[in-house]
């Protein structure tokens, strides 16, 4: 009787841990510089497609380079669906506590203290953080809550307090001004430009206007021209837009003098550029002390199917779930 019930203890669990698992998807690293390290990638914003844009990069970072890439979503606890307008629920947050490395692209969440506590934790340690995008505001959390202080309007929040800078403004004109990437003065040396030229880099996502100089440490490696249209090759806009230009990518350390790279040009559409892509790739290997491995022409494939929503509030795809965004 003992060992029936000690049997069917150990079968629920399992089936519990199984069901948690579809709750987030795990990408196996293979050969490359990164193996044997863990990223998690957190998404959970409603309007940039980061549930889309953040597991190609954990495939790129597992397929090309090695690292192990656990990927977190905004989920609907009722259906398991990944839905980015449910603010206060990323299941796996746990999966930080084995993370070599956190990249964050969240906006306005207000999860619950349990699951904060995993995100402070991991900060609060020392170890590397990339910020994308909305991460600048990457929680809204109601006043009861424990982390209060990390709220986008309190002193600048997690936004001002860990990546350099809270939410400001749209400096470019929001869907009809790109963004054109422009190597900041005295960066071209830095291992995370390493392979990037002027140009590269370039979304249809606007410039975000930040506070200048940026606090601290922090040392701009690339300017966003802001552009006329919609277009990589358009011309840039004339005026006070581009003087002086915005960075959009920056380093500076926090906490324990852990490494944080931050960047407010990031959406599934940015994606597409290969340019982009590599400046992620890049931040990742220098995050987490690989900086001598970045090379020249290091791969940046895109792996697997990949079509880019365009960015806009609840232009999610309905139905998906973790499960569905397996390796192929």
């Amino acid at each position: 009787m003992f060992a029936r019930t000690t049997l069917a203890i150990g079968w629920l669990l399992a089936a519990a841990a199984a069901a948690r698992a579809e709750e987030w998807v795990e990408y196996k690293g293979a050969d490359g510089p990164g193996k044997g390290k863990h990223v998690v990638l957190i998404s959970g914003d409603e309007e940039y497609r980061s549930e889309e844009a953040l597991p190609q990069l954990g495939k790129i970072l597992a397929r090309h380079h090695g690292f192990r890439c656990t990927v977190l979503f905004a989920l609907d606890p009722k259906t398991g669906e990944i839905n980015p307008n449910v603010r206060n629920n990323i299941p796996g947050l746990e999966a930080l506590k084995t993370a070599d490395l956190m990249v964050i692209f969240t906006r306005f969440r207000d999860l619950p203290d349990e699951q904060m506590q995993y995100l402070y934790d991991y900060v609060e340690s020392g170890k590397p953080v990339v910020g994308m995008r909305t991460a600048t505001h990457a929680f809204s959390l109601n006043k009861k809550s424990k982390f209060y202080d990390w709220h986008w309007q309190k002193d600048g929040g997690f936004g001002r307090k860990v990546l350099g800078e809270t939410w400001i403004s749209h400096h470019g004109n929001h869907g009809r001004e790109s963004t054109r990437g422009i190597i900041a003065p005295d960066a071209a040396d830095h291992p995370i430009v390493r392979g990037i030229k002027d140009g590269d880099i370039w979304g249809p996502t606007d410039v975000y206007g930040v506070r200048l100089p940026l606090p601290g440490d922090s040392k701009p490696l690339v300017l966003g021209q802001v552009l006329k249209g919609m277009k990589p090759d358009d011309e840039p806009v004339a005026g006070k837009k581009n003087d002086p230009m915005m960075p959009i990518a920056w380093v500076k350390t926090y906490a324990l003098k852990g490494r944080v790279f931050c960047t407010t040009i990031a959406s599934s559409q940015d994606m597409e550029s290969a340019g982009v892509r590599r400046l992620y790739v890049n931040a990742c290997y220098w995050a987490v002390g690989l900086e001598d491995k970045i090379g020249d022409k290091t791969n940046v494939d895109l792996v697997g199917e990949f079509k880019a929503s365009s960015f806009r509030n609840n232009g999610f795809k309905k139905g998906v779930k973790p499960d569905d965004l397996k390796m192929e």
